[in-house]
Formats: C-alpha cells, sequence, structure tokens
C-alpha cells in the first residue's frame, strides 16, 4: 500500500526548490546503488535515489522478487508543496497526477495510483480529486496537517478536522475516492538523530488520526475511505490514554464528536497501513483494528 514514486524531472515553477540531477562518478564519487539525488535549488542534497524510486520497470522487477502482486503508488510528501500560490499549486498536482496515472496506466495488473492535490484550497483540491478519477487514480495521498498558503504570502498550518477541508472529505465520499494521510512537515521536531522522522512522523500521524475523530469530519463523512501511514504511528499504542481523555475531560475532548475513538475504531472508521517493521507490533494492530483494516 505505501510505496513511492517520482518523475525523473519536472518542469520549473515559481516555489519549486526541488530537483532531480543524474549523479555523476567524476562528480559525486562511487555511485553505489544510486543513479540520481533529489537537491535543494542552492545545492543541498536532500536524499540519494535508486532507479526503483522512478522506473516502474525496476519496481516490478523487485515485486517480483518479493511475491509482491500489486503496489499502491503515491508521490513522496516533500513533492507536496502546500505552501504555493494556489494556482501554482494546481498546476503542480496535475503534473504530478499525470505522471503517476500514466506509469499505472502501462501496468494496470500490477499498479494503483494515488494522486496528490492543491489541499492549500480545498475547492480546486475537491475539482482535481475529480480529475484524478477520470484519469485512472483511485484517490489521493495527503499531508498529516497542510501548511496552507495564505493571501498574504504566510503559511498556516490547517490540521484535518478545519471545517474548510470539508469539500476534499464530500468529494472523496462522493467519488468513493480513497484518502492515505501520510505525515508530513515536522518541523517542530528537534533534528538531531533523524528524530522527525523516527518520532516526528509516528506523533504526526497520530494527531492526524485524533484530528480527523475529535473534529467530527468521520461522522460528517461516515463512507470516507481513509487509510494512516506506518502502522497508525503512535495512535494505536496511545488509543487507550486517548479514550480515557475522551471520557474524563469531555468538555475538552468530545467537543465535536458524539463518538468516542474507540468507537471509532470498532465501526471501522479508519483503515491503518501494514508499515510496521515488526510482525509482533502488525499482529497487535490485526488485534486491535482488525486484518481487513490493517
Amino acid at each position: 500500500m505505501h510505496t513511492h514514486i517520482l518523475p525523473t524531472s519536472w518542469p520549473t515553477m515559481p516555489g519549486i526548490d526541488l530537483r532531480m540531477r543524474e549523479l555523476d562518478e567524476e562528480k559525486d564519487g562511487p555511485l553505489g546503488p544510486y543513479t540520481h539525488a533529489m537537491e535543494w535549488s542552492d545545492g543541498r542534497l536532500f536524499r540519494k535515489v535508486q532507479p526503483n524510486c522512478m522506473c516502474c520497470e525496476t519496481r516490478i522487477k523487485e515485486c517480483d522478487e518479493h511475491g509482491v502482486d500489486v503496489q499502491v503508488l503515491s508521490t513522496v510528501p516533500v513533492m507536496f508543496n502546500y505552501d504555493l500560490a494556489p494556482e501554482v499549486a494546481t498546476t503542480w498536482c496535475r503534473f504530478i497526477n499525470d505522471d503517476i496515472a500514466e506509469k499505472v496506466a502501462k501496468r494496470p495488473r500490477r499498479l494503483v495510483g494515488l494522486g496528490t492535490l492543491p489541499m492549500q484550497d480545498p475547492q480546486a483540491a475537491a475539482m482535481e480529486l475529480a480529475r484524478c478519477a477520470e484519469i485512472g487514480l483511485d484517490g489521493v495521498e495527503i499531508g498529516s496537517h497542510i501548511n496552507s498558503w495564505q493571501p498574504d504570502g504566510s503559511v498556516k498550518n490547517v490540521m484535518l478536522s478545519d471545517p474548510s477541508l470539508d469539500p476534499v472529505w464530500e468529494a472523496a465520499e462522493k467519488l468513493g475516492s480513497s484518502i492515505f494521510v501520510h505525515p508530513w512537515d515536522m518541523d517542530w521536531c528537534d533534528a538531531n538523530y533523524w528524530l522527525p522522522w523516527l518520532v516526528g512522523m509516528p506523533a504526526e500521524t497520530s494527531l492526524a488520526v485524533c484530528s480527523v475523530m475529535m473534529g467530527g469530519v468521520l461522522e460528517r463523512f461516515p463512507k470516507l475511505k481513509i487509510m494512516f501511514a506506518h502502522g497508525g504511528g503512535a495512535f494505536p499504542g496511545t488509543l487507550p490514554r486517548i479514550e480515557w481523555g475522551y471520557k474524563c475531560r469531555p468538555d475538552l475532548v468530545a467537543k465535536h464528536s458524539s463518538s468516542s475513538p474507540m468507537q471509532l475504531v470498532k465501526r471501522g472508521a479508519i483503515y491503518l497501513d501494514s508499515l510496521t517493521h515488526d510482525e509482533k507490533v502488525l499482529q497487535q494492530l490485526i488485534d486491535m483494528f482488525g486484518a481487513e483494516r490493517c
């Protein structure tokens, strides 16, 4: 379910600071398995990538080696670009979505595609979600919150519970499109020791789950198909604490939801991917959420 794919290059647009560069052995030294580098416009390295991050033929070969019949492709979260002006963001999303749709169309029995949306403009996002369905994408990937562009040029963090995002949930429910929530924008986390990825991402996912539960999103849109990355991050391990808070402090926690987090879990309101890195942890998720939801 949780596999990312990139185009080999992308157009220059205002505010797009990331680029892909083909590595050169004379300039970059021994390449090992890497063929390209993602770099910021000032030359700083974001990460090196292997062919399987761009090439579907390589990806399917590796799937065959590991006994994987179908993969679901989505973009790398750094490509969300929620801080772009909406008109630029919409053009950017269309490019990414067309690239993924083209890859999926060539291998429809092996690949499923998820698009990306200009979530800083919910109405435009709902329209692009409909276009995703038209070009063969089964849903979209979004961030755990939206570091949204503002008309004055600033950026505001918008939680998934924010009513301004309702047009997206409404469109997804109407279209039957799936929503895959990936942790994103962990700037609040200490950057040492890769902690934004190791600690920040699980916390961000738990934040997103609680946001859609306590914000009443899952009650307003009961047919919404929404999945959270990395086995739900920190949410499964803190669910008893969150449930206790709902019962003990309803004045703070139960303001917008008439169903407790545990009730929503038992109702099957959310899906989790199985990317837990541990079989025992995965079994715990199956016990808590059911095999059909993990």
